[in-house]
């Protein structure tokens, strides 16, 4: 792993703070790129409690160096060069560097007082597909990625050939799991999506687990079963396309993980109510996941693009012009409510990512 010195990098902003890590924005100096700075919470750093913090990020950039052997890429190009070789799926940020352990006081003006790495890690494009919850409270629709574009893609461009967000999901997957890790809560609100460059970007894959590590929070053992559970949960629904735009803008299935078991139980409840041949599809998925009964990725995947081409039916049959609609001049109303759900990403609260609308729009639709 390259070591850099954050002299390199000229903060712009804040980004976050949670329990494990403070997320800053900054720009490379050498290379202009965007980029973001995570290191240790400073309240746990000062009290000498981020050991654990520490060895979370050894477990990151140990999976990053062994997921590196099972992509196919010349053995002499540094892990920091990831994508440029092709190294790792798209979906995966790219890490520049990690700092030595020392103390950063001066860089980010506090008075921590004890070392720490930070590592370096290229900035996601796009927004995210579940925004801040607390930005509700000025009622922007933080549901809108997870919704248009892995929900309901209906205008996205090449909609007919692939599901991006699902499958982009899926290659990471398959590439850390061949080097013994599953990569878990990849949740919509862990996942930005450049709907213009049909690319998604994995924010944190700090929740991994495998090489003796076998749980990524609580009590219970996990595997890569909870990610298939995650891809059951979050991107596939029973649910045909709203005919509403305010059907685009609350996040589907936000309700948090409670045990593998027991939200098996809710989905196959869900679906079965629905009925149908996509309802049979996942119920089949999901108890195959209860049962931790899948031995790949690629096995998963198979029964889950199944289940995504029956959903890409469901909505096509929406689209079909009813008797007597043929000379209107208009879209199908799923897909004017689309486009006005569309059209929201527009709006100054999208300003704050690295989101040009109207160029990310244009190219989403491929115009």
């Amino acid at each position: 792993m390259d070591i850099v010195t954050l002299d390199r990098f000229e903060l712009t902003g804040p980004l976050g703070s949670g329990a494990d890590y403070d997320v800053r924005a900054a720009t490379d100096r050498e290379t202009g790129q965007q980029v973001v700075l995570k290191r240790p919470s400073p309240q746990a750093a000062r009290r000498q409690m981020h050991g654990p913090i520490e060895e979370r990020t050894d477990r990151i950039l140990g999976a990053y160096e062994s997921a590196g052997q099972y992509c196919p890429i010349d053995p002499v190009v540094p892990i920091s060069h990831i994508h440029e070789a092709g190294w790792l799926p798209a979906g995966v940020p790219r890490i520049i560097g990690v700092t030595e352990a020392v103390i950063h006081d001066a860089y980010f003006g506090d008075d921590v007082a004890q070392p720490y790495r930070v590592r370096v890690e290229e900035r996601a494009y796009g927004i995210p597909l579940v925004g801040d919850p607390r930005s509700r409270i000025l009622r922007v629709p933080i549901g809108l990625g997870q919704n248009l574009f892995a929900l309901y893609p209906l205008l996205w461009h090449d909609y007919y050939d692939s599901w991006p967000v699902q499958e982009q999901l899926l290659a990471a997957q398959e590439v850390f799991d061949s080097a013994g890790y599953a990569l878990l809560d990849l949740g919509p609100h862990n996942v930005f999506c450049s709907p213009g460059m049909q690319r998604i970007s994995l924010v944190d894959i700090g929740a991994l687990v495998g090489h003796g590590v076998d749980r990524a929070y609580g009590n219970a053992p996990q595997d890569v079963h909870d990610f298939y559970l995650e891809m059951l949960k979050y991107y596939i629904t029973p649910a045909a396309p709203p005919l509403e735009p305010a059907g685009y803008y609350d996040p589907y299935n936000q309700r948090p993980v409670i045990s593998l078991e027991q939200e098996c139980a809710d989905l196959t409840t869900v679906f079965t109510a629905a009925g149908g041949e996509l309802a049979d599809a996942v119920v089949n998925c999901i108890a195959r996941v209860r049962r931790r009964d899948y031995g790949s990725v690629a096995e998963f995947g198979q029964d889950y693009q199944e289940c995504l081409h029956l959903a890409r039916e469901r909505n096509e049959q929406l689209l079909i012009e009813k008797p007597g609609q043929e000379d209107l001049d208009e879209d199908p109303v799923p897909i004017r409510v689309w486009e006005a759900a569309l059209d929201r990403l527009k709006e100054p609260h999208w300003t704050r990512y690295l989101f040009d609308a109207d160029n990310e729009l244009d190219a989403a639709l491929n115009l």
